[in-house]
């Protein structure tokens, strides 16, 4: 009989290597040091992201194309900063191609993420899900956060397996969407608009540039980030060598505009029960479910092929 699960349990789906870090770096370290069962599943391996050393300009998708492979070292490198063992890529490493931007021949391009069928790749996720059978399950709106092909998609899968799990025998109690609300992006760019001269970057980002800004009415729980979190999530975030430089309380991504690092976190409940009093914000993903060890779905067997017919393989 397979061991049980630990009491809590929290999946993360997200579209490239260093998404997690940026939007949940604190609230995973959180968790993963309190002993919960973290697992972050992303979708692709972000072959098609801008290089920010010119070191390792040789990587990116024009040139040698290898990009995809090195931010698998990066992720794992994040992964271990924030203490996170179980971290996994949609079907198999490679299986889903970065989509560019909204509109780029990227997008059309065989395997890309984007032009993924969302039951095909759902059912992968679904079996994640029915596996480690998760209370929390944490991605984006239903724009992405900021409107990338890959963040849409990630949704739309993330959402599917959620029914498709539930339908399997496991129904996700809580599902949370990211967001930050427009009152501390705000305050945030006001800290690095008063460091002056002394911000590390060359230009400011604006609130708009942020992804999943919402009115701080619609914020339902929000995860404190100070200290060990709040450090791990800077260290985690600086492991994405290729995509964020951080400086301080501040980070850039490849276009050099500064933006705040927040090590607060929030989140928007759409899936569940709210475990904090009518008007308040959560302080804990958790709240209102109650912690009991729950024993893994039974592992698919792998069919040995016979003469006349391939192998069938988990997904």
């Amino acid at each position: 009989m397979s061991s049980p699960l630990p009491s809590r349990r929290m999946l993360l789906v997200h579209a490239h290597p260093d998404d997690e870090s940026i939007n949940n770096g604190a609230t995973m370290a959180r968790y993963a040091a309190e002993g919960a069962l973290v697992t972050l599943v992303t979708c692709t391996l972000g072959e098609e992201g801008e290089v920010i050393p010119a070191e390792l300009g040789h990587l990116a998708a024009g040139l040698e194309d290898r990009l995809g492979e090195h931010r698998v070292g990066e992720l794992a490198a994040a992964m271990r900063e924030l203490g996170v063992s179980d971290h996994r890529f949609l079907g198999e490493a490679g299986r889903y191609r970065d989509s560019g931007m909204m509109g780029v021949a990227q997008n059309d391009a065989p395997g890309s993420f984007w032009r993924a069928d969302v039951d095909e790749a759902a059912g992968a996720l679904a079996e994640v899900i029915t596996e480690v059978r998760p209370q929390v399950l944490v991605t984006y709106d239903e724009n992405g956060g900021y409107g990338h092909p890959d963040h849409i998609q990630a949704h739309r899968v993330a959402m599917r397996a959620v029914e498709l799990a539930a339908a399997d025998g496991w129904d996700v109690p809580k599902v949370y969407w990211n967001c930050v609300p427009r009152s501390v992006v705000e305050a945030g760019f006001e800290r690095l608009r008063a460091a002056g001269k002394a911000s590390p970057f060359p230009g400011i980002a604006a609130a708009e540039d942020v992804p999943g800004v919402v009115d701080d009415a619609e914020v339902t729980a929000r995860i404190e980030g100070a200290g060990a979190y709040g450090e791990a999530k800077a260290a985690a975030m600086r492991a994405h060598a290729t995509q964020i430089a951080v400086d301080g309380p501040f980070f850039a991504l490849s276009n050099e505009l500064g933006q705040p690092l927040l090590g607060t976190e929030y989140y928007r409940l759409v899936r569940g029960a709210s475990g904090a009093p009518a008007g308040e914000w959560e302080d804990d993903l958790f709240a209102g479910i109650a912690a009991v060890a729950a024993t893994p779905a039974p592992a698919r067997t792998t069919a040995t092929p016979g003469p006349d017919c391939g192998a069938q393989v988990d997904a």
